[in-house]
């Protein structure tokens, strides 16, 4: 049994715990907030008795074997390398730092405290993903990847009104591309590597993060188009376009069907079954390693998040979004 505490009590954290409560050898043990009110409410609601309000106690605690973080993007860097220097095992939400300086620190960690360090996204650990990666040689030479996740934010009516919560905050290294582009990114990486340059286009908001934005990959033989928002919404699929056919994905942040439309005419589904709460397999896949002793997934592998940052850093650089993450230097014992 591989006893987790969680750290983080919101919308997200409950959808974790939801899913993972269905994967083998999943315990919930300990919460941490950092109030101790609100660590007491969300421990309740899940029959948890032990409470932490301060990261190091929770990263020392004997109770723990595993941390799952949830917070803030900009808090991830530091409370991971506390709870791996600690001897804990990390799951990270996406994107797992607020930039690739953060993330080389966070494996540093990892590698010296010989833990596991995972990024939670979803995506590449779900069935109907590995259904495109293993088809993908149906649609033969690719030419095109065009991924679109453009959501309306419920937040955006409060900053409209003049109230800035998090999800618009720059402090907490937020925003359309790390908080949406990433879905679109981390799938090109993981299937195409690195581009070989990139384009980023983007409108910036007056608290300084970006609402939404574009970006345009160029490959050696092939291009990949991003396309994100949290201040629209697209109802449009998400595409690979390759010279003998394209494979259409419903929705690229979850795939839940997938077809290719050969350039005949014909269709073949090859979609596949999945559960209907889609965090269990990026959970079963890190428990799984956890008991294989293994210090890195395959999947979301410490080169394809490295990549996927590596993206977002110069798009990030291209549009003009600065992060205080950015600016401060590390002091972070690793």
């Amino acid at each position: 049994m591989i006893r987790f505490g969680i750290i983080g009590t919101n919308q997200i954290t409950e959808k974790f715990i939801k899913a993972a409560s269905l994967v083998e050898d999943f315990s919930l043990t300990a919460v941490y907030s950092r109030t101790e009110e609100t660590a007491i409410k969300f421990a309740e609601k899940y029959g948890v008795t032990t409470i932490f309000t301060n990261v190091e106690e929770m990263a020392k605690s004997k109770e723990i074997d595993a941390v799952y973080i949830a917070s803030p993007n900009s808090f991830h860097s530091e409370q991971a390398i506390i709870c791996m220097n600690n001897g804990k095992h990390v799951l990270c939400e996406k994107p797992i730092a607020s930039n690739i300086s953060e993330l080389q620190n966070m494996i540093t960690a990892a590698k010296k405290n010989k833990v596991l360090l995972m990024e939670a996204l979803k995506t590449t650990c779900l069935p109907n993903f590995k259904s495109i990666q293993n088809n993908l040689h149906k649609i033969g030479k690719v030419r095109r990847y065009i991924a679109s996740f453009c959501k309306y934010s419920s937040r955006y009516d409060a900053y409209k009104e003049g109230t800035i919560l998090n999800a618009f905050n720059p402090i907490f290294s937020n925003g359309s591309l790390m908080d949406i582009g990433v879905y679109c990114i981390y799938p090109m990486v993981a299937l195409f590597g690195k581009p070989l340059q990139i384009k980023a286009n983007g409108l910036l908001l007056e608290s300084g993060v970006d609402g939404e934005g574009s970006i345009l990959c160029k490959y050696k033989e092939s291009e990949a188009i991003v396309v994100h928002s949290k201040i629209t919404t697209s109802y449009i699929p998400s595409e690979i376009q390759g010279e003998l056919g394209s494979i259409i994905i419903d929705q690229l942040e979850t795939p839940t069907n997938v077809q290719i439309r050969y350039q005949d005419g014909s269709f073949e589904d090859i979609t596949q079954s999945q559960e209907d709460l889609p965090m269990y397999y990026e959970v079963k896949e890190f428990i799984d390693l956890i008991n294989r002793n293994q210090l890195e997934s395959s999947i979301n592998s410490f080169k394809n998040s490295l990549m996927t940052l590596e993206v977002m850093d110069e798009a990030r650089k291209q549009i003009g979004l600065v992060y205080p993450a950015d600016l401060a230097v590390s002091t972070n014992s690793i």
